[in-house]
């Protein structure tokens, strides 16, 4: 494995080249309804897609990135960006989270400081890990995958190789959305060093919940989210993982079709109150739209849905697991049912607030349940 330093570097012809972008954009008429119902609405797209020209700062995401340790490994051909902060206390653990889709390494910078130095946060030196950080194969500044193959079983593979030659033997593994996938397989393929997982996304068997006897109201709510998820909410997934080549076109030309496919994410899927800054600010929604916009990595990053959908299936994992149930993320399980699966479930707790992008959101409430959920795992 070669492992190299990494600095982002973003040019003035980019940034140029983005705002004469948006410029020019040619929008569609406005919905015709006064909700969200038929997708992202025009005043309001426009009106971020004016901010992002004039008066976002194009350098903050380079600005925050470069100042984490940043590197770039080659894992069996396959080219990784990620962050790797050390903690300053001895007896810290090594853990490596993982992003989804349409997230990236970005929604985790706001909980590395209290997670590497808890001291420094309010909270105790036993709870501090070494954290790394990668990108997905095809996101971010990550390498895109030039051939079929790389989906969730390789890139949990890789990432133990990752933990490995960093000098962790023994680490813990945590992800949510299609970091919850690589996170769940690491589980399932059990590499040895692998002390146990923490997850704030998890799936599980339907069939299986019908054998554990009479639906409590609970999960009765549970069953009819999940349906809701699937009839008014994966029109996403259906394109992305049929279609992803022909999406890209599309979303590789134009910044502000872009800055619409994530940023109607962030309204859907968050604890937002009817607005999505009201969970995410509007600049940090702004990096990550920027940071897909400028790796051009709309295709790259959708091509893992066409790579790994299908092939998610629910094989049992057995090794030390956490679940934090976020109350707005997009499916939940109850406990009983999430048993049938994680099969050494030690922690399980639902949160106060929150939603998909937990680590984004809900900043605090995530390191709580990161520190409570591994230390559940010893």
């Amino acid at each position: 494995m070669e492992i190299r330093d990494f600095t982002v570097d973003i040019t003035d012809a980019q940034i140029k080249d983005l705002r004469e972008r948006l410029a020019r954009a040619r929008l569609p008429e406005a919905e015709t309804v006064d909700d969200w119902s038929q997708g992202i609405p025009l005043a309001y797209l426009r009106e971020l897609a004016e901010y992002w020209a004039r008066d976002y700062d194009m350098s903050r995401v380079a600005t925050r990135l470069n100042a984490l340790p940043q590197f770039h490994a080659a894992i069996d051909e396959l080219g990784v960006h990620f962050l790797h902060i050390r903690s300053p206390h001895s007896q810290a653990r090594p853990l490596i989270m993982t992003h989804g889709w349409p997230g990236s390494v970005l929604e985790f910078l706001n909980v590395i400081g209290p997670l590497t130095d808890p001291p420094a946060h309010g909270g105790a030196a036993e709870d501090a890990f070494h954290l790394v950080i990668p990108a997905l194969p095809g996101y971010g500044f990550s390498d895109k995958p030039s051939r079929p193959g790389t989906g969730v079983s390789r890139i949990a593979a890789a990432w133990h190789q990752l933990m490995g030659h960093l000098g962790y033997p023994e680490y813990y593994a945590q992800g949510g959305d299609w970091g919850a996938f690589v996170t769940a397989t690491m589980g399932i393929q059990r590499p040895e060093g692998l002390l146990g997982i923490h997850v704030n996304m998890a799936l599980t068997s339907p069939g299986a919940l019908s054998k554990l006897g009479e639906l409590t109201p609970d999960e009765q709510r549970m069953l009819a989210r999940a349906k809701r998820f699937r009839d008014h909410e994966t029109g996403y997934s259906t394109q992305q993982r049929t279609r992803p080549q022909t999406l890209g076109y599309g979303l590789a030309d134009s910044p502000t079709g872009q800055l619409a496919w994530i940023v109607e994410k962030f309204y859907a899927w968050t604890d937002c109150n009817g607005h999505p800054e009201n969970a995410v600010s509007r600049d940090e929604m702004l990096d990550n739209v920027t940071l897909y916009w400028l790796t051009n990595t709309a295709t790259s990053s959708a091509r893992l849905y066409w790579e790994s959908f299908a092939s998610q299936g629910v094989d049992d994992i057995t090794v030390p697991s956490a679940y934090s149930l976020f109350p707005e993320e997009l499916v939940v399980v109850s406990e009983r049912w999430l048993r049938t699966r994680f099969t050494d479930l030690r922690y399980y707790h639902q949160t106060e607030r929150g939603g998909h992008f937990a680590a984004f959101e809900q900043p605090e409430i995530f390191v709580r349940e990161v520190r409570e959920g591994i230390r559940a795992l010893r």
